[in-house]
């Protein structure tokens, strides 16, 4: 499917509150879906003591910088980066998928949910909900400049 999301990192408290509705902790691995500049997966093992985080984004230069930002922050042993459109990657291992993607995308993704992720998996949506799903948890978060961003918690298997 060809789709374009255009580039918008998310803030650090909205990545740590997103991870928090999670329930992300040492048992867990995260996958964030165009994971930009790696922060998610940064703050995932940092902050959460995941086991593992894996970002999936199709732009070089995002996975560039997000290496880059993991070496910096010494997470780099346990972050995996694939350079890659997440549609064509196995995202079967994640216990928590990550995403800040468009309506249109996350519809689409729906089918590649349903059918790789465990029952029980938490997938948290920045700003866009997935279409006939329904939210385990919407929660609002402030960012650092004060503006509103909505969070939305779906668990596989308890999403319909």
């Amino acid at each position: 499917m060809p789709y374009h999301v255009p580039y918008v990192p998310t803030p650090i408290p909205v990545a740590r509150m997103m991870l928090k509705l999670a329930g992300a902790g040492p048992d867990d691995i995260v996958y964030d879906l165009g994971c930009g500049d790696g922060r998610i997966l940064i703050v995932a093992v940092k902050e959460f003591n995941v086991k593992k985080a894996v970002g999936i984004d199709k732009d070089p230069e995002r996975i560039r910088e997000a290496r880059k930002n993991a070496e910096k922050n010494g997470v780099s042993n346990r972050i995996v980066l694939i350079n890659d459109d997440f549609f064509n990657v196995d995202i079967s291992e994640a216990t928590i998928v990550t995403m800040f993607l468009l309506t249109i995308v996350n519809e689409a993704l729906k089918p590649k949910l349903e059918k790789e992720l465990i029952d029980g998996a938490r997938i948290v949506s920045h700003e866009f909900r997935i279409p006939g799903w329904k939210p385990f948890k919407v929660v609002d978060v402030k960012d650092n400049t004060g503006l509103t961003h909505t969070i939305y918690l779906y668990i596989k298997g308890k999403h319909k």
